[in-house]
């Protein structure tokens, strides 16, 4: 995405680690890791709490995968028109369509915080990865937007349907990686739910 890059806000610890958590979801969501990437999930620090459990289940998924086995999960998951595919759209789980009216809500948004998709980015700005990322911006400050953007942006755009979807990929029982990663962002997502309503 491109925006517009304006000098950071001071950002807690807190914010720190739920925009790593954002950054690795959209990393994982938008392409295969690479084999780097994978080594790098093997050391990632679990816990005894549901986030540090859901760390230690993809690193755990980490050491059994490869770079081959988990690109070949990701094109069946989301690049395919298998039984198994999922549609990673805001205007999939919203409005059972693509390209729809959660999209240009989306698009009016974007425009407002002065984001405009590259024009490297094939997909659809609604696409989990890229909502993932614009998350990662608002909380660290890579995004210039007021204070709470980051909240308002998830109620308005994520909320409703997130969950729903890593639901979704956690239960995809044919790619054990990426199930993996759907327990990690279902985890985080209702963490995340969780704060907000607070």
């Amino acid at each position: 995405m491109v925006h517009d890059v304006s000098p950071k806000r001071t950002v807690d610890e807190v914010d720190i680690a739920r925009a790593r958590e954002y950054a690795l979801l959209a990393t994982l969501l938008t392409q295969s890791p690479c084999a780097q990437l994978l080594a790098d999930l093997v050391c990632l620090p679990g816990g005894t709490g549901p986030l540090g459990q859901a760390h230690t289940a993809l690193a755990e998924s980490a050491v059994r995968a490869s770079e081959i086995s988990t690109a070949d999960e990701y094109s069946s998951l989301f690049a395919g028109v298998s039984d198994g595919a999922l549609l990673p759209y805001a205007s999939h789980y919203l409005a059972n369509t693509l390209y729809g009216r959660p999209l240009a809500r989306l698009r009016e948004t974007l425009g407002i915080l002065g984001i405009e998709k590259g024009p490297e980015r094939i997909e659809p700005e609604d696409h989990v990865g890229i909502l993932c990322e614009i998350m990662a911006a608002l909380i660290d400050g890579d995004i210039s937007a007021p204070a709470g953007a980051d909240r308002t942006f998830f109620n308005k755009h994520l909320g409703s349907w997130l969950n729903r979807f890593f639901v979704d990929l956690e239960n995809v029982t044919s790619a054990p990686f990426y199930k993996s990663v759907g327990t990690l962002g279902r985890t985080f997502i209702e963490i995340e739910t969780e704060a907000f309503v607070r």
